[in-house]
């Protein structure tokens, strides 16, 4: 149905899912108050704007569609990143640490090897807190942020589909659990450097800095809330079963879902109850924890659904598409990493990621059911899909836009009361000096 549908959509059908994504990426920047009280209008108007003239014109395959994408992407998605975004919220880190450059690159390199488990989201949100901390009295401090939003809210994220959105959708459309641990070698390439980079510029404003003379009551560094990373475990354990465990399949409104796919919504969302249940109250008040950050994305990702059906039809569709001049744009796998990266970088990368996942799928396996198209692209073209991860994962590192976390470590950060670049500084003194030379080595060391 996919198929059929997008061969007849023209591409005026995408304008609803542009403004979506636009909506997004601007109004925060020009009109942020205006947003802040109006952003689920703006989502339900873009949303309308599309459903309403798709089930009026299409109507059993816009029905289909727009059931389809609410059942089997959006919910399984929410509920992923809810489950890692309150059981995180549950630990917190104690004890003092100094700031120095050794002791804050030791805490991102740990940031970094844990965001592919627990998710870009879940990691900032456990050690954003202490590395804020830890500065505090450093006068030289947004740097330290920027460099944490570059590896744990993004490059740390590559190894597992826990790690990152886009690679959770990837795994709801049949790409396997320990697939993109192959995307190791790309994620060290990136991530050794960056370290690197760090760590001589922290010690550069280190010796710039004024002296550390009063350290207070020194506290050993533990933990509160250890029955969370218990949870984690779980969590990982669920999602891990759900895609290898066939259960069979149900049919729910007409659309298809895998039954260990429902037993796993189902068990996060009991985890995440059980653990918000037993995590004392002064962890989530130390934490500054609220529902605001899931409440949002929740709405946000509402409308970047709904809006992205035509979008995914017509690539699908291949060259018998209205967008198939993008499908003959991206032709090797240097051309995906580039377009889905520098989507992701002003955009989400989630539906980004899922876009170009179906640009390769229309391209090189037009036609095909998505189960039997996907298995002969891990195959046949493996290296498209690295391409593609690796541009959603490492470059929503771009902008403050370019992933969930990014906005919500700088929000962390500013109410510290450190002074962060604003959008376009972040983009002229980090991304281009420091991530795009990255981004070369990457592509002609793996994707030439």
């Amino acid at each position: 149905m996919d198929h059929e549908l997008g061969t007849v959509l023209s591409a005026w059908w995408t304008i609803p899912f542009a403004g979506m994504l636009l909506s997004i990426a601007l109004f925060p920047l020009f009109a942020r108050h205006f947003w802040e009280r109006h952003y689920a209008k703006v989502t339900l108007f873009w949303s309308l704007a599309l459903a309403l003239p798709l089930l009026a014109l299409h109507r059993a395959a816009g029905t289909h569609h727009l059931i389809e994408v609410i059942l089997v992407d959006y919910i399984p998605f929410i509920v992923i990143l809810w489950a890692l975004y309150t059981v995180a919220s549950g630990i917190f880190v104690t004890g003092t640490m100094h700031g120095t450059p050794l002791q804050n690159t030791l805490m991102i390199a740990a940031g970094t090897a844990l965001a592919s488990w627990v998710g870009t989201t879940g990691a900032s949100i456990v050690m954003v807190r202490p590395l804020v901390r830890a500065i505090a009295w450093r006068k030289h401090r947004a740097h330290t942020v920027v460099f944490f939003i570059f590896l744990v809210s993004n490059v740390g994220g590559a190894l597992t589909p826990l790690g990152d959105p886009p690679l959770f959708l990837g795994f709801l459309h049949g790409v396997p659990f320990f697939w993109t641990l192959r995307l190791f070698p790309m994620m060290l390439v990136l991530a050794l450097p960056l370290l690197v980079i760090y760590f001589a510029l922290d010690s550069w404003y280190y010796r710039h800095d004024p002296p550390k003379t009063v350290y207070g009551v020194r506290e050993r560094v533990g933990l509160i809330g250890w029955q969370n990373f218990f949870f984690l475990i779980v969590i990982v354990m669920v999602v891990l079963a759900s895609g290898t465990w066939n259960a069979g399949t149900v049919r729910i409104l007409g659309v298809e879902r895998e039954v260990s796919g429902l037993i796993r919504d189902a068990a996060l969302l009991m985890i995440s109850l059980v653990s918000f249940r037993t995590t004392p109250e002064k962890i989530h008040r130390d934490n500054l924890f609220s529902w605001g950050p899931v409440k949002e994305v929740a709405v946000l990702f509402a409308g970047i659904f709904i809006t992205m059906i035509p979008a995914i039809a017509i690539l699908r569709a291949g060259d018998e598409g209205a967008l198939s001049g993008m499908v003959d744009l991206a032709r090797a796998p240097r051309h995906y990493f580039w377009l889905t990266g520098g989507l992701s970088s002003f955009l989400d990368n989630a539906p980004t990621y899922l876009t170009f996942f179906n640009t390769a799928l229309g391209a090189l396996e037009p036609g095909k059911p998505e189960s039997e198209a996907v298995k002969h692209l891990l195959t046949t073209h493996a290296h498209y899909l690295e391409a593609i991860s690796c541009g959603a994962v490492f470059m929503g590192a771009n902008t403050y836009i370019g992933n969930a976390p990014n906005f919500m470590v700088k929000s962390i950060a500013e109410h510290a009361g450190i002074s962060m670049p604003g959008f376009f500084g972040y983009i002229v003194k980090y991304t281009i000096p420091v991530l795009m030379p990255l981004f070369l080595i990457v592509m002609f060391v793996f994707f030439r």
